[in-house]
This record gives C-alpha cells, sequence and structure tokens, in this order.
C-alpha cells in the first residue's frame, strides 16, 4: 500500500491538503460504477444510474445473436464419429450398467443456457417495473425501440 500526501504552498510554508491511496481509489462502496481505462488515464464515474430499461429491451433483440455467439464461442459443433473397438466396448458397458432404461449424457442447449441469463435480466427489470412511472417509460422506450429498429 503507498499513501502519498499532497502539500499545498501558503505563504512560506506547505500544508497537507490532500492524500491519495492505490488500493483505497480501487475499493468501490455500494453502487453501480462505470471505470473507462484509456492509454494514459482511467476516468472513474462513481454512483451511476445503469440504464436497465435499454439492457432489458437489447436482450429482447439480442437473443437470437446472443445464443450465435454462445454456440461459436463454446466450440458446439454437430460431430459424427465412428467408434474404436474400445470405444464401443465402453459404451456397451455403460448401457449395462445403467439397465433397461438408457441415459444418455447430454448438457442444456445454447438457448436455455441464454434463456437463464436473460431469466435473470427479466427479473431485476420486473422489480424496477413494480413504480407505474418506471413502467410507463419503459413501455413508451420499447415501443420507440420498436419503431426505429433496421429492418
Amino acid at each position: 500500500m503507498s499513501t502519498n500526501t499532497f502539500y499545498k504552498k501558503v505563504g512560506r510554508k506547505y500544508i497537507p491538503v490532500s492524500e491519495y491511496d492505490s488500493e483505497l481509489r480501487e475499493a468501490f462502496q455500494k453502487g453501480s460504477h462505470l471505470v473507462t481505462v484509456e492509454p494514459g488515464h482511467t476516468l472513474t464515474r462513481h454512483n451511476i444510474d445503469p440504464n436497465y430499461a435499454a439492457l432489458i429491451a437489447a436482450s429482447l433483440v439480442a437473443k437470437e445473436k446472443m445464443i450465435s455467439a454462445l454456440m461459436d464461442a463454446s466450440g458446439l459443433k454437430v460431430k459424427q464419429k465412428t467408434l474404436t473397438p474400445e470405444q464401443s466396448q465402453a459404451y456397451i458397458h455403460f448401457k449395462k450398467t445403467m439397465g433397461e432404461e438408457f441415459y444418455s449424457l447430454y448438457t442444456d442447449s445454447a438457448g436455455n443456457i441464454v434463456e437463464a441469463g436473460l431469466e435473470v435480466l427479466y427479473e431485476e427489470a420486473n422489480k424496477l417495473l413494480q413504480h407505474p412511472t418506471v413502467k410507463n417509460a419503459y413501455e413508451q422506450f420499447l415501443m420507440v425501440a420498436k419503431l426505429t429498429k433496421d429492418e
């Protein structure tokens, strides 16, 4: 931890005017903050109001693109492969071990995963939309967003 004290010259004396603590600067208080980092400087805005309406509206429009991006990023591919004799034996052993009912291994689809993430956004938005003024503003925002959406 490094603390620097800054002084101001008043007459012939120097008096301390402020201190800078690098660790304290990075300790954010409760709330939403925006940090923008550019070469040579960092800009921090504390206690900003997040634009929830735009976030939720954009998520509705971007759902399909999010699914595509997730599938591309995760490397999900349709793949057919001939099993080696060892893999075939292991597969047969797996089916015998599982009994009459055959169980398959699977993972959720990209769509379901994105939907789970969006559900969290919707829940947070619904909390905000309990206030009639916020709800009215949100509905107007959605209407304008639909009217200006590129075809």
